[in-house]
């Protein structure tokens, strides 16, 4: 060949190496949704094509004056995964959000979980829009693809998504019927974006919103627990449930979506009741189960040595009232954990940029705590209200008799700015 033909010959390699990335994603895309690899990880995202980080925590808050719409730059808006806008009535999309980069709340900007330029519309994109394996769980559905669930299944919520290793995140949700459909290849008859679901848009009330970047050890520890709470889905319905990656995982993955069996504390063991764990991340993963039926925030405080906490939910009848270090909770002493519960405070308001938010139903759905005394600084995301009984009778009733988690996270910036949110008004102790 002569050194020109080379030259030339050598100018089109880079053209046809393009060329053929491009064909072999058209095929992946074809064959199977988008052209994600088998090494990508689906992880937790602040905005799509962003640097992953190791969690986040969203708040979206309610319909109130103050945080009505989607803030100054809302634009249009519009149902990127599917639905219709709901605009009867008047809606909340307004959000701050922190992560494992920046710990402290920072307000958003744009409708929360119907753009790609916030965490919770990023993080699940990469899974509508990809090709990863997922799960789906949600008490509330609707029918939608399956019946809501009610007591003794758990009253849990969520979306967990991992790679042929094993992978992943799970991202926990406090919102009514969403998700729904884990892929654009099975559209969602009810609708599949915040604000867009017929069924529930989840706008008047607050929600929240955690995502946590699992390894595969991680992945089965959070499979065991959503075993234990009893969480509502089903295996065989591809819209909710993509099953993959390593054995024991998808076994782990085909036992869900069946209700564990009732246990009475005389004659099983404390650890049958609930389960902790220390993820890689330093997160502390609770699993509550519909058997050890006690008040919920006072089963985490014993299960965290007896902190006092101050906890934010959606709290309404049966109520349970705030509590000191002298309340009296007999529903929990059969079940004989290490540790009594420490003091826990019902926030009733809080505030954001010098503006009261209400806290207690119907105004907030998120289920969010901290700690407010010892040498921790922790905070709270769980799947419980504080509803049921703190003493016989009724100790199974409300969320008393339900399973659900609970990720506890130790970091000083997030604690005080959360703190701050849900500073104000606190429930009496009767």
């Amino acid at each position: 060949m002569r050194p020109a033909e080379a030259r030339a010959a050598g100018a089109w390699r880079p053209l046809r190496l393009r060329v053929i990335k491009l064909l072999l994603g058209l095929a992946l895309t074809v064959a199977g949704g988008s052209a994600w690899c088998v090494e990508d990880v689906p992880r937790p995202l602040l905005e799509k094509g962003g640097q992953p980080v190791d969690w986040w925590f969203t708040f979206k808050f309610n319909a109130q004056k103050s945080f009505a719409g989607c803030g100054p730059v809302e634009g249009p808006r519009a149902c990127i995964f599917g639905g219709k806008v709901r605009a009867k009535d008047r809606f909340g999309q307004q959000f701050a959000f922190a992560s494992s980069s920046a710990s402290k709340l920072s307000q958003g900007k744009g409708c929360v979980g119907a753009t790609t330029t916030d965490p919770v519309g990023a993080t699940f994109d990469q899974v509508y829009n990809g090709n990863f394996f997922y799960l789906i769980w949600n008490d509330q559905f609707y029918g939608d693809p399956i019946k809501s669930a009610n007591s003794p299944w758990g009253h849990s919520k969520g979306l967990l998504a991992w790679n042929d290793a094993g992978e992943g995140f799970v991202m926990q949700v406090s919102t009514p019927s969403w998700p729904g459909s884990g892929s654009n290849r099975i559209v969602r008859k009810a609708g599949n974006t915040l604000g867009c679901i017929s069924s529930n848009n989840n706008l008047l009330a607050s929600q929240h919103f955690f995502a946590l970047k699992l390894t595969k050890d991680d992945l089965v520890e959070v499979l065991k627990g959503l075993k234990a709470a009893g969480v509502a889905t089903d295996p065989t319905k591809k819209q909710i449930v993509r099953n993959g990656g390593p054995d024991d995982v998808q076994e782990l993955v085909g036992e869900l979506g069946e209700l564990p069996k009732k246990k009475k504390p005389s004659t099983t063991a404390t650890g049958d009741f609930f389960t902790r764990r220390d993820l890689s991340t330093k997160v502390i993963l609770i699993a509550k189960t519909a058997s050890l039926t006690a008040p919920p925030w006072e089963v985490v405080s014993a299960i965290l040595s007896g902190t006092a906490e101050r906890s934010a939910t959606w709290w309404t009848k049966p109520k349970i009232p705030s509590t000191n270090k002298n309340s009296k909770v007999k529903c929990l002493e059969p079940f004989e954990l290490d540790k009594k519960p420490g003091p826990v405070a019902i926030a009733l308001t809080g505030a954001w940029k010098d503006q009261p938010i209400k806290l207690n139903a119907p105004s907030n759905h998120a289920k969010i705590g901290v700690s407010s005394a010892g040498g921790h600084s922790y905070v709270i995301f769980g799947d419980l209200n504080q509803q049921g009984a703190l003493n016989p009778p009724g100790c199974d009733s409300s969320q008393n008799g339900r399973g659900g988690l609970f990720f506890v996270i130790d970091n000083k910036p997030l604690h005080d700015s959360v703190a701050d949110l849900i500073d104000g008004d606190t429930a009496p102790m009767k």
